[in-house]
């Protein structure tokens, strides 16, 4: 399998908050967000295997801020970390207020998927060509995580 790097599947999805995300306060509904994050680490994922992959598991989802009806929210996604079937993929959410132009960062995330071969089984994914020390850190930092998700399953 060839190695692909972190820039040929980073993506970013944006989308324009409408009053329907909205949940009793006014604010987005936390799970319009993450619905938005899943199909951002799903479509990262997917593009890293070239095979379908699904959701395993969410990891340290943190709401640092509200987002509000109106502004533009950009979910930026890119792998952190690769195992032989499993891509973590670490997922950043900015919202932009439109009228002054300031971005607020919302949301930081951790999703990790596995690959799927043809008869919807685990199935190896390619290695990361880790190309910066930045990269390099943030694929230890995964492998951390992932240890730790792993003993806690035990």
């Amino acid at each position: 399998m060839q190695p692909r790097t972190v820039a040929e599947t980073a993506l970013t999805l944006t989308t324009f908050m409408q009053p329907e995300h909205s949940n009793s306060l006014g604010t987005v509904h936390g799970g319009a967000i993450l619905k938005l994050c899943d199909e951002c680490a799903g479509i990262v994922a997917a593009r890293h295997a070239r095979r379908p992959a699904v959701t395993v598991t969410v990891d340290s989802v943190t709401f640092h801020h509200p987002v509000y009806v109106g502004q533009v929210l950009f979910v930026h996604g890119r792998l952190t970390y690769v195992g032989t079937t499993s891509m973590e993929v670490e997922l950043r959410v900015e919202a932009e207020n439109l009228l002054t132009g300031e971005i607020t960062h919302t949301n930081s995330a951790y999703f990790v998927f596995v690959a799927l071969d043809d008869h919807v089984r685990p199935t190896p994914v390619p290695p990361l060509d880790l190309q910066t020390d930045e990269e390099r850190w943030r694929f230890e930092e995964g492998r951390a995580r992932q240890a730790a998700r792993l003993a806690r399953a035990r």
